[in-house]
């Protein structure tokens, strides 16, 4: 039998703030953003990024326009503490981008930290020890004089390892973990003993990060807290307040907004929420929310699609085809109440007028989306029906992207036709679509070689009927197949990348693998996919590249080459 919650959990007890200001506010200015991808995101992950992975999403965070960025928490692992090194020594952080670094209150790891952080220009030492009562009594067994103190020490140890490295501005940011669940007027002592220590002033603020370390209440308690701590923290003028909400009761986004609305200065997060348990705030929802309210959030998300794909690369995590913004089918209508409301919507959508088409928040074309999905005359079991009959007839089991991108050929064919299409029309179909077509490119043959730490391929095609020989060196053979094709013009980059063995029951010649690539090229948002068949896997891909080069425009390659 279900135990009756009321017996074992309580509701949160509501703040005492009747002259709340909060409510009536609107945003009108985007906050400081601190992207924690490679810290609170890594740590949550199956399997860590390693150090590729961890530098192409730094990369990436600072071409969005992340200017605070957490790197790592250095002390807990020599592989956090080498990827410190590696971006200081490397001099791979831009000039206007801060790192910060994450410790516990904690003698050792303060120490060594700031062994990590030498040499950088300037960085955010962010230190924290939890306030709330349970940790006090059940975790460190100190009373709250003690957990004071341990603020402090740590606070007044980070200022004289400061000194001690003057090529180096040091920002302190103090977190009372646990905040949500800390008494106010502790977690208020605890701040400004805290901000006292450092010798906070308008010109070395501090910043005050209150997490909802935990989500245990409502949004709008998050925000009484918040603005209960803007209006009663000591040296106002020399903090900067900080959000750090997590996602346990699903409102992470709603707790932010209302957060700011109450004072706060600053957002911590990841980009698509990812973060322990549930997640933190999802950065490019709320930097969404704000810029369809005609806020300009300071972050680039005109190419939602590369973004979404190296989060998916680096992470291994999927973005859900339904999350806002960038899932795959945010922007697709199967009803067709909804696509008639669309497409009319559109018709008379004017360029000098306000955004308001029916259904659509945003115009798919600020992320780079293309507006293809939208109104394409589809229907998800049509989809869903196309990909079933190629998997169980012939073994092809496609990417879902490729799911909609192929459905609208099929849509294209059986409006012209008409009719029912079974499976031996929708392979043809295929067949044509990604290997049959008459295309200018046409691969013949290649030979890999070894070429330092990666590969190298010698690439022999046709354009037009010419051969041509090119030479390409990368981190592996699809790299040294797109470098290859540079020498006749032909910059496409790799978005996603899949390979299948084919199924038994496949029905394709003597090919037993397909690869799936999904390129661009370089600069552009628009997307094609090229499929490639072959015994040989990198044979397979190679094709696929080929492939999706012919898809993405017939007239400039040929123009190109």
């Amino acid at each position: 039998m279900m135990i009756q919650p009321a017996a074992k959990y309580q509701p949160f007890p509501p703040v005492a703030l009747p002259d709340r200001q909060w409510p009536s506010r609107v945003i009108d200015r985007a906050p400081i953003w601190m992207s924690t991808d490679l810290r609170d995101g890594n740590q949550a992950l199956f399997e860590p990024m390693n150090a590729e992975k961890k530098m192409r999403m730094f990369k990436m965070l600072c071409a969005i326009g992340f200017k605070e960025i957490e790197i790592a928490f250095p002390s807990a692992s020599q592989t956090e503490f080498d990827f410190v090194r590696g971006l200081i020594e490397g001099g791979h952080i831009p000039d206007d981008v801060t790192i910060e670094v994450l410790t516990q209150a904690r003698e050792h790891l303060i120490r060594r930290t700031f062994e990590a952080v030498k040499g950088a220009k300037r960085v955010i030492v962010h230190v924290y020890n939890a306030t709330s009562p349970s940790f006090r009594d059940f975790v460190f067994g100190m009373s709250k004089p003690e957990v004071v103190d341990m603020a402090v020490n740590a606070v007044r140890l980070i200022k004289e390892l400061a000194i001690q490295q003057p090529e180096t501005e040091f920002v302190l940011e103090y977190s009372p973990e646990t905040f949500t669940a800390t008494e106010l007027d502790f977690a208020r002592e605890v701040c400004d003993a805290v901000t006292a220590e450092w010798g906070a002033t308008p010109q070395r603020k501090v910043i005050l990060n209150l997490p909802a370390t935990v989500e245990v209440a409502t949004p709008n308690i998050y925000a009484d807290q918040i603005e209960w701590m803007h209006r009663n923290v000591a040296r106002r003028d020399s903090v900067l307040i900080s959000l750090h909400p997590h996602n346990d009761r699903g409102t992470a986004v709603a707790a932010a907004e209302l957060g700011l609305m109450a004072g706060a200065d600053r957002v911590e997060g990841c980009l698509f929420g990812n973060g322990e348990r549930t997640g933190n705030v999802d950065l490019v929802t709320l930097a969404l929310n704000l810029y369809t309210q005609g806020v300009a959030s300071g972050l680039d998300f005109s190419d939602i699609n590369a973004v979404a794909r190296t989060y998916e690369h680096c992470t291994q995590l999927p973005v859900h085809p339904r999350h806002p913004y960038v899932g795959d089918l945010v922007f697709t209508a199967f009803s067709g109440s909804h696509q008639d409301a669309i497409k009319k919507g559109f018709a008379a959508q004017k360029a000098a007028t306000g955004w308001a088409v029916p259904y659509l928040p945003v115009d798919p074309a600020d992320v780079g989306r293309s507006y293809d999905s939208v109104i394409r005359v589809n229907s998800q079991s049509g989809k869903g029906g196309i990909a079933y009959l190629l998997e169980a007839e012939y073994g092809i089991v496609m990417p879902r992207r490729l799911q909609v991108e192929f459905s609208a050929e099929v849509q294209r064919y059986t409006d012209t036709h008409g009719g029912e299409m079974n499976a031996a029309d929708i392979w043809a179909l295929f067949t044509h679509t990604y290997f049959e077509r008459e295309t200018p490119v046409r691969y013949v043959e290649h030979h890999l070689f070894e070429h330092g730490k990666g590969q190298g391929i010698r690439l022999a095609v046709e354009v037009d009927g010419v051969p041509h020989l090119l030479t390409g060196e990368g981190n592996g053979p699809i790299d040294a197949t797109v470098h290859a094709l540079r020498g006749i013009g032909i910059d496409v980059q790799v978005r996603s990348y899949e390979e299948r063995a084919m199924s038994p029951s496949g029905d394709a010649g003597e090919a037993v693998a397909c690869a799936f690539l999904e390129l661009a090229r370089h600069g552009e948002s628009q997307q094609r996919y090229g499929v490639g068949l072959d015994a040989n896997i990198v044979t397979a891909s190679i094709k696929a590249i080929v492939g999706g080069v012919n898809r993405l425009g017939i007239t400039e390659v040929r123009a190109a080459a």
